[in-house]
């Protein structure tokens, strides 16, 4: 009995010890590095590479010469900067955090811009609020096409920060802003709304993580965005938070920015306060919304802070302070942001919205290290899409100078309604790009006739068309896919469809400006080293999976597309 006892005994122990070595190895990988069991994912909008480089090493002119972005530059030292990374094509907000999440071009996603057309769907049964028309739909007859609206026009109240979401707290913009009246409605499923996340032809990374059984959480700038959600819907996000970037502009009673700078009253009350984008100061007190709910996530806490929840296994937010740096034109005070040359010395306005970003990215940080989770998080800072131009003499406002591809083939006729400038819709898919859907893709002959013959009026003449087999390759083709446009024209660098005299630079086209954008990944262990090899921002989705220890084969763009992991990645 007493040798039974002992061989208990000593089994016991040995279980014990193999239990605590098994315990040490689920928190090590096999390069003996701290497990990776969190992922934050920030999109820095319109970041570009040399933005970065610029800003953790300082150019001779700003900042004393200084680097102006220390947490950033702290970051690198452990970071993977990949210098040649490529954003969607179409540079668009929409497409560009879908190509992030899901591993997918637009050909798979059927994501081309925030605002672009289906010929498979029908309008809404209410008019958004940007002026998408209501419409008629006959369940399961064929669709007429129109107009697909993802942007703020789908909320409840787009005034309110809380996108009027019922009963919702003063900031709490989320699932329930959306007014489902205003989606566009699907006639093959019975007239039913197509919500953000049914939108979206492939599933994200929160979809797979969720049903994995870890947390996910996400914050971002409309609630639309919560098209995140795409593969099991809703339920994949376990807290998503989205108020409304183009809401009136109020005070924030409590909210205080990184920089130190109180948001109780409004910064700023002599720019337009419809929207916290008109305003260099505002949009601070708008990022610092998502800031604070990021912070509350890593100390474990619900986006408002309210409720105890656990530390999200992916959760990020996007910024829009550099963006609005970039491209505003501040009249009510004088103020212009952008860059004063072609190598991207930031102007004074938008020197300050890169420290207050970088402000929040060093208060991520500090409060990853005080809760003990920084050497268990990989930091991924990238850009759903850049800003072009760069250079602020190549900027060209070319409704003041001449026309657009899309007015010249309004005024022929080829254009639906919703997309035409000579309809009451909505309007065209054009900024520094040209989305053309033509009532008949027999028409696009013709119409790029058009265009050749007005290359110059239209800013094209060393620009681009892509239509039929140039397009298709790339695109699908309209005859195979309902979403494809049927001619693409990428203008001229630095010409915008735009008679704005309050911007000085746009995205959503294929140059170099708007699509090469800001890289990094971070993780305590990791030697710094530069990649100049290309790759694109849809390589994020399957590395942050295999990051997780799970497989980037659950996605289903990886199946379809074969977007492989970032290369010079070690990870388990």
């Amino acid at each position: 009995m007493k040798k039974l006892v002992a061989l208990l005994s000593l089994a016991a122990a040995c279980s014990a010890v193999s239990a605590a070595a098994q315990d040490h190895d689920d928190d090590h990988d096999h390069f003996g590095r701290d497990r990776i069991k969190h992922v934050l994912l920030i999109s820095v909008d319109g970041m570009h590479a040399v933005d970065f480089a610029n800003c953790a090493k300082g150019i001779s002119t700003v900042n004393g010469g200084q680097p102006y972005c220390p947490a950033l530059a702290a970051l690198g030292k452990t970071g993977i900067n990949y210098v040649a990374a490529s954003t969607s094509k179409p540079s668009d907000s929409f497409p560009g955090l879908t190509a992030i999440i899901t591993g997918g071009s637009p050909a798979l996603t059927g994501v081309y811009y925030d605002v672009a057309y289906s010929r498979n769907y029908d309008a809404p049964a209410k008019t958004t609020g940007n002026g998408l028309a209501a419409g008629s739909c006959t369940p399961y007859a064929a669709p007429t096409g129109t107009t697909t609206e993802y942007e703020e026009g789908i909320d409840i109240d787009q005034s309110k920060v809380n996108g009027g979401a019922p009963g919702a707290a003063l900031t709490d913009g989320g699932l329930a802003s959306i007014d489902p009246k205003r989606l566009v409605r699907d006639p093959g499923k019975g007239c039913a709304p197509v919500f953000p996340w049914e939108f979206v032809r492939a599933n994200s990374i929160f979809s797979v993580i969720h049903k994995a059984g870890g947390y996910a959480a996400w914050s971002d700038k409309h609630p639309a965005y919560s098209s995140v959600a795409s593969g099991i819907g809703p339920s994949a996000l376990d807290d998503f938070y989205a108020p409304e970037i183009n809401s009136n502009v109020i005070g924030l009673p409590g909210v205080k920015t990184p920089t130190g700078v109180s948001c109780s009253t409004v910064l700023d009350p002599g720019s337009d306060v419809s929207a916290w984008t008109n305003s260099f100061q505002n949009i601070q007190c708008y990022d610092t919304l998502k800031v604070d709910a990021i912070l509350n996530e890593i100390d474990g806490k619900n986006h408002l802070g309210t409720r105890k929840t656990q530390v999200p296994t992916i959760f990020g937010l996007n910024f829009q302070a550099v963006s609005v740096g970039q491209k505003l034109i501040e009249k009510s005070n004088g103020v212009t942001g952008g860059y004063l040359d072609a190598t991207g010395t930031p102007s004074a306005a938008l020197l300050d919205e890169f420290k207050f970003v970088d402000a929040s990215i060093g208060a991520f940080i500090e409060e990853l290290k005080d809760k003990g989770l920084y050497d268990s998080t990989l930091i991924v800072i990238t850009a759903k899409h850049g800003q072009s131009p760069i250079d602020p003499n190549r900027y060209v406002a070319q409704l003041k100078v001449g026309t657009s591809p899309a007015t010249l083939l309004s005024n022929a006729g080829f254009i639906p309604d919703s997309e035409s400038t000579n309809g009451s819709g909505i309007g065209p898919t054009e900024d520094d790009v040209s989305l053309l859907w033509l009532k008949s893709s027999s028409d696009t002959d013709a119409g790029v006739k058009i265009l050749e013959d007005n290359a110059s009026a239209t800013g094209i003449a060393l620009g681009q068309l892509y239509y039929g087999p140039s397009l298709a390759i790339n695109y699908n083709g309209p005859t195979k896919d309902p979403r494809s446009p049927d001619i693409i024209v990428t203008p001229n660098v630095g010409v915008t469809y735009s008679g704005s005299s309050a911007k000085q630079e746009e995205h959503g086209g294929f140059a170099h400006d708007d699509t090469n954008v800001i890289l990094l990944l971070s993780h305590s262990s990791f030697e710094p080293s530069t990649v100049r090899a290309a790759v694109g921002t849809v390589q994020v989705a399957p590395t942050i999976l295999k990051a997780l220890g799970l497989n980037p084969w659950e996605l289903d763009a990886v199946r379809a597309e074969g977007t492989s992991v970032l290369p010079a990645v070690q990870l388990k």
